[in-house]
C-alpha cells in the first residue's frame, strides 16, 4: 500500500507541476505582445543563448555528420548502395538530428544557465524586489528569454544542418573515397524544402520549451544554494524529456 500511495503522490505532484508550468507559459505568452518591448534585453539574451552556443553546437553537428556518414556507408555497402550515404546524412540532419541534438545541447548549456541565474535571483529575493519597484518580473526577466530562445534555435539548427552535412561530405569524399560530384548530387537529390522547414519548426517549439521550462524552474526555486542546484538539474532533465516527447508528436503530425 505504501508503494501505491507514493506512486499516486508522485503522479499528483507531476500533474500539479505540469499545470503550474502551463499557466506560467500562457501568462508569459500573454505578456509578449504587451508593451513596453525590451529589444535590448532580447538582443542580450539572443547573444547568450544563440551566439555563445555556436561552438558546442558546431562540434556536436560535425561529429554527428561524420559518424552518420561512416555508419551509413558500412551498412549500405552490404547492399551496394554506398551512393545513398549523402542522402541519409542530409535527411537525418535536417529532419531529426539537427533540431533534436541542438535542442538538447542548448538545454544543457543555456537552459541550465537560465535556471541557475533566475534561481539565484529568487533565493536572494531580487525577484521580490522587482515587485517593490513596480516592475513585472515576467515582462522584465522571462519574456526576453522566451523570445530569444524561440528565435535563435532555428538559426542554430540551420548552422548545425550545414556543418553536419559538410562533416558527412568530408568523410564520404575524403575518407571513404566517394565521388564528390555523385555524393553532392545524391545529397540534395531527395532533400525537399519541407524537410528543412519541418526541422526549423521543431526547433522553434524546442526553443520555447527550453526557455519556458528553465525559467519556470528558476523562478520557483527555494532552499538556498542547494535549491538552485536542484532547479538547474530539473530544468535540463525536464527540457530534454519534453524535447524528445514533443519531437515524436511533431514528427507524427508533420510527416
Amino acid at each position: 500500500m505504501r508503494f501505491v500511495h507514493n506512486f499516486g503522490a508522485m503522479i499528483i505532484s507531476a500533474l500539479h507541476s505540469l499545470g503550474e508550468a502551463t499557466v506560467f507559459t500562457l501568462d508569459t505568452l500573454r505578456w509578449i505582445v504587451r508593451p513596453p518591448f525590451r529589444i535590448r534585453a532580447v538582443l542580450e539574451q539572443m547573444q547568450e543563448i544563440g551566439y555563445n552556443s555556436i561552438p558546442i553546437v558546431a562540434i556536436t553537428a560535425l561529429s554527428t555528420g561524420a559518424v552518420l556518414a561512416i555508419q551509413s556507408y558500412i551498412g549500405f555497402k552490404r547492399f551496394g548502395a554506398e551512393s545513398m550515404v549523402g542522402t541519409v546524412v542530409a535527411l537525418s540532419m535536417t529532419r531529426e538530428l539537427g533540431p533534436v541534438l541542438t535542442g538538447i545541447v542548448v538545454a544543457g548549456r543555456a537552459g541550465s544557465a537560465m535556471a541557475a541565474e533566475l534561481g539565484t535571483m529568487k533565493v536572494t529575493e531580487q525577484i521580490d524586489a522587482l515587485f517593490t519597484l513596480s516592475a513585472n518580473p515576467v515582462k522584465y526577466l522571462i519574456v526576453p528569454r522566451i523570445i530569444a530562445a524561440t528565435l535563435m534555435l532555428p538559426i542554430l539548427v540551420i548552422l548545425a544542418d550545414m556543418i553536419g552535412i559538410a562533416g558527412g561530405a568530408s568523410i564520404g569524399v575524403g575518407v571513404l573515397d566517394a565521388n564528390p560530384v555523385i555524393y553532392m548530387k545524391k545529397t540534395f537529390e531527395f532533400l525537399q524544402l519541407n524537410d528543412i522547414y519541418s526541422g526549423l519548426f521543431k526547433s522553434m517549439v524546442f526553443g520555447l520549451i527550453i526557455a519556458a521550462v528553465s525559467c519556470f524552474q528558476g523562478v520557483n526555486t527555494d532552499g538556498g544554494a542547494e535549491g538552485v542546484g536542484k532547479a538547474t538539474t530539473r530544468a535540463v532533465v525536464v527540457s530534454t524529456i519534453m524535447i524528445l516527447l514533443t519531437d515524436y508528436v511533431l514528427t507524427s503530425i508533420l510527416f
